[in-house]
């Protein structure tokens, strides 16, 4: 629940984004800002609540669009809207809303084969049924995930192994909550797919909510757009959690406590205007 005051505050943050949304874009994170971080990723879950209102946002803001490390068809899968965009595989992919098929950055999707191969013999090597490291599918990346392992110290200390050898064979990794991704020595992260969708339509104010460190990347984005003038106002919205790194919250416009926090968000977006 938010109280009156509190959703004052809140009204006069979105001010930029609510005076004119046909002029306005909505980019939000999904796990950790969306749906809850759960031990399992298959296991993630969108509440029905927060994809009707993302479905409202879209009929009503110029772009709205989820962003996300998992690849886009899993992306839009789990938060069930059609009508909007989705940015996947942490920028590499780009569904536009109404699109049949994502735009992949071609160097990118070429080295699938060659990370499937390395995570694959890793997993065999280093015992990972043992430990229970999970290995997720996201296309062109692959991540290991050690949340909730009978010793997670133990399974940590395998996959900094495993990074080393991944460095050392070319690839490049990434350290999440509680998890390890194997990626294309692709340059992509998240901001580079919400420019894409910006300068491809003319909104003036954007909006970016998330929670990890990823999305940090997307903050960035918003900064460069606005001092490029592309963009007129920016607002960043940090969702703070136990495990989110500090930086979400000291650079964000807006601060909310978890999953209903932005939900809150996503409402006044709805109705405020």
């Amino acid at each position: 629940m938010v109280s009156a005051s509190s959703a004052q505050r809140l009204d006069e943050s979105l001010r930029p984004l609510t005076r004119d949304p046909s002029q306005s874009a909505v980019f939000c994170d999904i796990d950790g800002t969306l749906a809850p971080i759960v031990s399992r990723p298959e296991d993630s879950h969108v509440r029905e609540e927060v994809s009707v209102l993302l479905g409202r946002l879209g009929r009503r803001y110029a772009i709205v669009a989820c962003v996300s490390g998992r690849p886009v068809a899993e992306a839009r899968r789990l938060v069930g809207v059609g009508a909007i965009a989705y940015v996947g595989s942490h920028g590499a992919e780009v569904l536009r809303a109404g699109a049949k098929r994502p735009q992949l950055i071609d160097a990118f999707a070429s080295w699938e084969g060659r990370v499937r191969d390395f995570a694959k013999g890793r997993e065999n090597e280093h015992d990972f049924k043992r430990l229970r490291i999970r290995l997720e599918d996201k296309g062109p990346i692959k991540a290991f995930h050690w949340r909730g392992v009978p010793d997670e110290p133990a399974a940590e200390t395998a996959l900094q192994g495993v990074a080393q050898e991944a460095e050392a064979a070319g690839l490049a990794i990434h350290w999440g909550r509680k998890v390890l991704e194997l990626r294309p020595p692709v340059p992509v992260d998240k901001g580079q797919g919400i420019r894409t969708l910006v300068e491809a339509t003319p909104v003036r104010a954007a909006l970016y909510g998330g929670d990890d460190a990823t999305d940090l990347d997307a903050f960035d984005s918003l900064d460069a757009l606005v001092a490029e003038g592309r963009l007129d106002a920016a607002v960043r919205v940090g969702v703070r959690s136990p495990e989110g790194p500090e930086a979400i919250v000291t650079r964000a416009d807006v601060v909310v406590e978890g999953v209903s926090g932005f939900t809150s968000v996503l409402v006044a977006l709805a109705e405020t205007g």
